[in-house]
């Protein structure tokens, strides 16, 4: 079985960051950040993938990044 890793560089190591953002209109302008993600990482070139958190269940998205 071929192991799958970054598509950019094909290493392995990751990492992970929660991040919030603010949407348009009056969530911008009075910087209401609503909108909540999971971040992963390559550890070795920092290609970097979203997943917004209210739809990923956090045990696959490091499966989602290696495209599995």
């Amino acid at each position: 079985m071929e192991k799958k890793g970054c598509i950019k560089c094909g290493r392995r190591e990751t990492g992970t960051k929660d991040v919030a953002m603010t949407g348009t209109g009056l969530s911008k302008m009075f910087d209401i950040q609503h909108n909540t993600f999971t971040v992963v990482f390559c550890k070795n070139c920092g290609y970097s993938e979203f997943y917004n958190k209210r739809s990923s269940n956090a045990s696959n998205i490091i499966d989602l990044f290696f495209g599995g």
